[in-house]
């Protein structure tokens, strides 16, 4: 029977630039010697890796695709681990990741501002690298959305209340990262944010606000974060322009 061989340790997804180098791992329990067999998945052809019969799979990234190890014994039972995706990044910035990189989140796609009529749907988009994948949570005005937890954001039909600011955490067993936070306008006519910047010879009005939650010796703080945007909001209607940043 299959249960005769357990697997203990599940290979785990991951996210990381091109040419990048890894270890996929499997580990199973038997009751008797065991066998591995890596496979790999691109689009729809699924093939077994020749050579790849060890509890570990080194691998250097070159283009996204789906793992798995089948795991069998003497009795021809035989189990399959979990199907992992190793998301490969073709274009990453320079500088990333860091050079003594651990695997902590590193954020490689934010998202950009939207103008988006009422009830046309809205799509935001972050990407982030990691070691393992990072999971992403949205949060719209500092309040997490319980049911954004995908690199997109999307929204079939938008209400007038979904406009605001928006930032997506991504996070891992190493850390998290936010990215930057951007402003989403629903059924509103696109104009300046400060109509005085149109005006030549008139000087405009400009905030910077700069929230802080990642402390070296202190817990992360969230009041950071909505505290920039309430005060982003408040400095809106009195006429700035303000450039929220965070971390």
């Amino acid at each position: 029977f299959s249960t005769a061989i357990t697997i203990t340790e599940q290979p785990v997804s991951v996210s990381v630039p091109v040419g990048y180098s890894f270890t996929l791992r499997c580990r199973a329990q038997g009751h008797t010697s065991l066998q591995y067999q890596w496979f790999c998945q691109y689009q729809s052809d699924c093939r077994l890796i020749p050579g790849a019969t060890n509890q570990d799979l080194p691998i250097i990234a070159e283009q996204t695709q789906l793992y798995t190890c089948r795991v069998n014994d003497l009795h021809r039972n035989a189990v399959f681990s979990d199907w992992v995706k190793v998301e490969v990044h073709q274009c990453v910035a320079r500088g990333l990741p860091p050079q003594l990189w651990q695997g902590e989140p590193v954020i490689v796609l934010n998202p950009s501002e939207q103008r988006v009529e009422v009830g046309q749907p809205l799509q935001l988009q972050c990407a982030a690298m990691g070691v393992p994948a990072p999971s992403y949570q949205w949060y719209r005005n500092g309040n997490l959305l319980e049911h954004q937890k995908r690199k997109k954001l999307w929204i079939t039909h938008t209400k007038v209340s979904d406009s605001g600011t928006y930032l997506c955490c991504a996070s891992n067993s190493h850390g998290e990262h936010w990215t930057n936070a951007v402003d989403v306008h629903i059924g509103e006519q696109s104009q300046p944010t400060s109509p005085c910047c149109r005006s030549p010879g008139v000087r405009c009005k400009i905030a910077l606000l700069v929230g802080n939650n990642r402390y070296q010796h202190h817990p992360n703080l969230l009041a950071p974060v909505r505290d920039v945007f309430e005060l982003s909001r408040l400095l809106k209607h009195l006429g700035f322009q303000v450039v929220s940043l965070l971390d």
